[in-house]
């Protein structure tokens, strides 16, 4: 089977240039890359360029219309039987395809996604970021994880379907969480998706804590987005984060107002992840890091599902038209 790589790009060279170098590193290079510029100011055309030769590699620019129209973009003009795609900001291992090829081959798949890791090269922060996104004490595992609250849903940064999904579910919707509204609807198609776990990537994620705290506040208001679309769709591991946003705060009055002693369970789950971290990653600074990097991820990600849910749930504000239709259908 051949596979189509398709990476949209908006101003990442650097990004671009490790990715491609990754690539080209792959012991089955039965593949070929796609990469669709979304208008961006910075092109990476140059970049592209050096790799055409070590790996079968083609370059479209386009207006910027979005991350979704540049995926679909690239599926318009791919040749392969399975379309995979990767966030610019990731590093394959050598062995992706080959394990990919295997584990295909074993089980078939329609849909399929795998887990991401922290590379040895990036910086402490990313991999405290890393270890919060993957933790089962921060997200229950629904990235991959071993163990799982959820049934896995594959995301883009390490996703893949058949030609024959894309013909029956169509593209890519423009909105936040745009992967897993996709995942969604190749399952409710009637299609198989399954997690190849063998099958992961290095995500570098954020760099800095700042940014990390945008995205996930993003995530947890993206969250609303999905259930309004999918009123099944949202289950008790989505609204842990903000159950947790509310207990901190009310052990945090308490502490205050009437006993320390209420601090003792943040104190015990916040040292849960020191001791969880420092065996996952064997460095008492990731370990250190991983702390804030837990509560910006589970504080951002409830922040921002509080505030959806109270706008678009509560007062039935903010609402996107396709939110409404299908709220008139009654889906």
């Amino acid at each position: 089977m051949k596979y189509s790589v398709i990476i949209p790009v908006y101003n990442r060279i650097d990004e671009i240039e490790d990715l491609l170098h990754s690539l080209s590193l792959q012991t089955n290079k039965n593949f070929e890359v796609i990469i669709v510029e979304d208008g961006s100011t910075m092109p990476c055309a140059d970049t592209v360029k050096k790799y055409d030769g070590p790996i079968d590699v083609k370059y479209f620019y386009k207006d910027n219309e979005g991350r979704s129209i540049a995926r679909n973009y690239g599926m318009e003009r791919a040749t392969g039987d399975y379309f995979i795609f990767f966030d610019s900001d990731c590093v394959i291992p050598p062995e992706y395809f080959a394990r990919l090829d295997y584990a295909l081959s074993s089980r078939p798949l329609d849909c399929f996604g795998g887990p991401d890791a922290a590379h040895d090269s990036f910086s402490d922060t990313q991999k405290a970021i890393n270890y919060s996104m993957t933790s089962f004490l921060t997200t229950g595992g629904i990235r991959g994880g071993k163990i799982q609250l959820e049934k896995f849903t594959p995301r883009t940064f390490n996703m893949g379907f058949s030609r024959r999904v894309y013909e029956k579910v169509g593209g890519f919707r423009e909105m936040f969480s745009e992967d897993i509204d996709m995942s969604t609807r190749i399952k409710n198609a009637g299609c198989s998706i399954g997690l190849v776990r063998d099958a992961f990537v290095y995500h570098k994620r954020r760099v800095d804590f700042r940014k990390f705290l945008r995205q996930v506040y993003v995530f947890g208001m993206s969250r609303i987005t999905l259930y309004l679309l999918y009123p099944d769709s949202l289950k008790v591991v989505h609204m842990l984060p903000a159950l947790a946003v509310m207990g901190a705060l009310a052990l945090t009055a308490l502490g205050l107002a009437v006993s320390p002693w209420f601090f003792l369970p943040l104190g015990l789950y916040l040292t849960a992840i020191w001791i969880c971290a420092l065996a996952a990653t064997k460095s008492v600074k990731i370990a250190c890091l991983s702390i804030p990097a837990s509560i910006i991820q589970l504080g951002g990600y409830g922040c921002g599902f509080i505030k959806a849910y109270f706008t678009k749930i509560i007062l039935r504000r903010g609402r996107n038209v396709q939110e409404e239709i299908l709220l008139r259908k009654g889906k």
